[in-house]
């Protein structure tokens, strides 16, 4: 069991609100500076920029995370994250089938760039990410555990698109076995709040949109990973977001 430092949800240049910088190299190297050892793509209702994310994490020693913030018919955000990226892209084609197909205004919205092998743009995403899918909480939540993957409220205490802000409460269903914070130190307002969250695994991630936003080394996770390989790491985060196995989370 090793204390990993992680920031798991991360947007690069293919959301329409991610700043241009945000390459899967960039974020890489960023991840990498701040002393991070796993950084999950979680970019708008998308996981085509996650091929190109795991190449270049791999190359600095990064383990990767492959996944999406998904938007619900709700029009809440969820974090999708996937065990291995075949998961991951076969529930972006899924997701493909549920989103409408609204142009997006590169002028309003900004570009939404897909991003090759070398770092560098191989075209844009036409169809605007950041609309709301026709997939219910219990949708995603099925979906994606039924991939293997783990899902859960992105940013609770946020008033736009959490649960909390969107429901009013933190229900029992979908059978949530983790959820995300902006504020780690909103944790005990959130869990006198709604007493589930105390038997739930904590994360608490940038939401970074700007390379400046990725988070230092201070959210953690324990992991067993003996006998060591990014892809057991990779895997028992996982089991661990899902609530299969057990551990510790720290800040600072």
């Amino acid at each position: 069991m090793s204390r990993y430092f992680c920031d798991l949800h991360i947007h690069s240049c293919l959301s329409p609100c991610g700043d241009e910088d945000m390459t899967p190299g960039n974020i890489a190297g960023m991840a990498v500076l701040n002393g991070l050892n796993i950084v999950a793509l979680t970019d708008h209702n998308s996981a085509k920029n996650c091929p190109a994310f795991f190449g270049q994490a791999k190359a600095l020693g990064l383990i990767p995370v492959a996944g999406m913030e998904l938007t619900t018919a709700e029009d809440i955000h969820v974090i999708c994250l996937f065990p291995d990226l075949e998961g991951a892209l076969a529930f972006d084609r899924f997701v493909e089938e549920h989103r409408p197909q609204i142009p997006n205004r590169a002028d309003i919205f900004g570009r939404q760039l897909l991003i090759g092998e070398d770092d560098e743009p191989t075209g844009e995403y036409p169809w605007l990410l950041i609309n709301a899918s026709d997939l219910s909480l219990e949708d995603a939540y099925r979906e994606v555990t039924a991939r293997g993957g783990a899902c859960y409220p992105a940013h609770i205490d946020r008033p736009a698109n959490g649960i909390v802000s969107t429901l009013g409460e933190f229900s029992d269903s979908p059978p949530y076995t983790a959820y995300e914070l902006k504020d780690a130190e909103k944790d005990g307002e959130y869990k006198e709040r709604f007493p589930r969250l105390a038997g739930l695994v904590r994360t608490v991630a940038s939401d970074a949109h700007y390379l400046q936003d990725i988070s230092e080394a201070s959210f953690s996770l324990e992991i067993d990973d003996e006998p060591y390989s990014s892809d057991l790491v990779r895997r028992n985060l996982i089991r661990r977001l899902r609530g299969e196995t057990k551990g510790g989370s720290l800040d600072g």
